[in-house]
């Protein structure tokens, strides 16, 4: 085809030459790399196996996208940074999607819209449509799907991790955090929080302490105290695996937001290890008072060759008026040039003080505190939009099924340094956001990438790792399933 002048943008000259652009490129896409991501995923049909599973009350009459479509194109959409179903809308005909949703990039089968992924968070049906809402059955059917679903995609991930462990382990720990989610709008349970000074979602979140694998992550009102419902999570997860590792050692970990009774109460019954902050009260401050005095004495004296000054005590005996018994409580007390505090953790734990405090409850800065921040910022889990309380808490969990998803894929690939411990941000700008030029014929799809991309390199092994991690994966499975 020629093209006319009327056809390219004229940005000027460089040098001699002038500077044009024109949109006569071809079929290109922007985020091919993401093929090593679906590399990973189909094979182990971690989307494929937890469609089947969730109720879909839509009309048979008017299904064009089935839930495992659905599902895959809303992942993707995650990886690849856009979080809002409003970008389906341009992202329908993208043929790398297509091909990552196993649709044909050469048919006229489009993706679904942002409307129909709304609809479907909803489990919105037009069954019935044309009777009053009061004579609608399926109204209640829809409000079941919208509760099940929640339920579902929680036990899936716990079972998804399981399934996926090369080997059993040893100890397990449950990271547990709830976080803040700014809300916009009149939306359905959205309360206003004081600590954070926001309209807000008060989602808890729990990872595996030592992957970073997400086992739960459920939404809750706004005004919700940090740990409503926190036994009854913990312990959908905790059934699940002592069915799968009976003899497994479990850990609770988490903030003083969970320092309730009842968590404490939980952990005992079902011989789960803890370690939990609490936090101060007049009782533990006049405890501790002679620690902190010799602390700021030594500080007075010593303070110009150590700025940072800490000292671990164990209060063996302390029992809080709402206990059924007393229990260890560990302080720690630390002086630096800012001033002096005291922090308390409960624990049955029997480590020294110091390694309580320092080598187990402190790592809780590297889980969960990052997987929460990479959903954040990296998948966009904080931008829940929908008016529906039920349907923002089943988008929550489409994150952490794509944040589950980037973990596994790290897990394959750590021989690989880079990738390894690299966060979604910096997968999405090394490796997932290349462009390819795609040529298709009756026998191929090919996807021509840039021969001076400076990640091919990285590609290549990132894709050996993959494979090299399914195969195994699948063979452990297929091992297990004959017994």
């Amino acid at each position: 085809m020629v093209l006319q002048p009327s056809d390219y943008l004229n940005l000027g000259n460089l040098g001699r030459q002038q500077l044009l652009v024109d949109f006569q490129g071809g079929r290109i896409v922007s985020d091919a790399g993401l093929l090593a991501v679906r590399a990973l995923e189909r094979p182990l049909r971690i989307i494929a196996d937890l469609a089947p599973l969730l109720p879909d009350p839509r009309s048979p009459l008017f299904i064009q996208h089935s839930v495992e479509a659905i599902l895959t194109q809303e992942v993707y959409s995650l990886l690849a940074g856009y979080p809002d179903h409003n970008d389906a809308d341009q992202l329908r005909d993208d043929p790398l999607f297509q091909i990552l949703a196993d649709v044909t990039p050469t048919s006229d089968h489009r993706l679904a819209s942002g409307s129909t992924l709304a609809r479907f968070q909803y489990a919105y049906t037009r069954r019935q449509a044309q009777l009053p809402p009061e004579e609608r059955d399926v109204l209640l059917e829809v409000r079941a799907a919208q509760l099940q679903r929640l339920k579902i995609v929680n036990a899936y991930l716990v079972q998804l991790f399981i399934r996926t462990r090369s080997t059993p382990p040893t100890d397990i720990i449950l990271d547990a955090d709830a976080t803040d989610d700014p809300t916009h709008g009149n939306q359905a349970l959205s309360g206003y929080h004081g600590y954070f000074q926001q309209h807000q979602y008060f989602p808890l979140h729990v990872y595996e302490g030592h992957s970073g694998f997400p086992l739960a992550v459920w939404l809750r009102p706004g005004t919700a105290s940090a740990s409503l419902g926190a036994v009854d999570i913990l312990q959908t997860i905790v059934t699940l695996l002592r069915a799968a590792w009976p003899q497994v050692r479990i850990l609770v970990r988490a903030d003083n937001g969970l320092g309730v009774p009842a968590v404490y109460d939980f952990c005992e019954d079902n011989g789960l290890d803890y370690v939990i902050g609490y936090a101060t009260n007049a009782v533990l401050q006049r405890a501790t008072e002679h620690a902190l005095a010799d602390v700021e004495l030594y500080y007075r004296f010593y303070g110009y060759r150590d700025e940072h000054v800490q000292r671990f005590e164990e209060l063996g005996d302390y029992q809080a008026g709402t206990w059924r018994q007393a229990r260890r409580v560990v302080a720690k007390i630390e002086i630096n040039p800012k001033g002096s505090q005291r922090r308390f953790v409960v624990t049955n734990l029997e480590a020294s003080p110091q390694v309580v405090y320092r080598q187990v409850y402190t790592q809780r800065g590297a889980v969960p505190e990052q997987p929460i921040g990479e959903m954040k910022n990296g998948l966009g889990c904080d931008r829940l939009s929908s008016s529906g309380f039920c349907a923002n808490a089943f988008r929550l969990l489409v994150h952490a099924l794509a944040y589950a998803i980037v973990v596994l894929f790290r897990a394959a690939t750590a021989a690989v340094p880079e990738v390894a411990t690299a966060t979604v941000q910096t997968l999405r700008q090394k490796l997932w956001k290349v462009g390819a030029v795609l040529v298709t014929s009756a026998r191929r799809i090919c996807l021509h990438v840039s021969a001076t991309w400076p990640g091919q390199a990285l590609w290549r092994r990132v894709h050996e790792e993959v494979a090299r991690f399914v195969a195994q994966q699948t063979a452990a499975r297929q091992a297990l399933a004959t017994g």
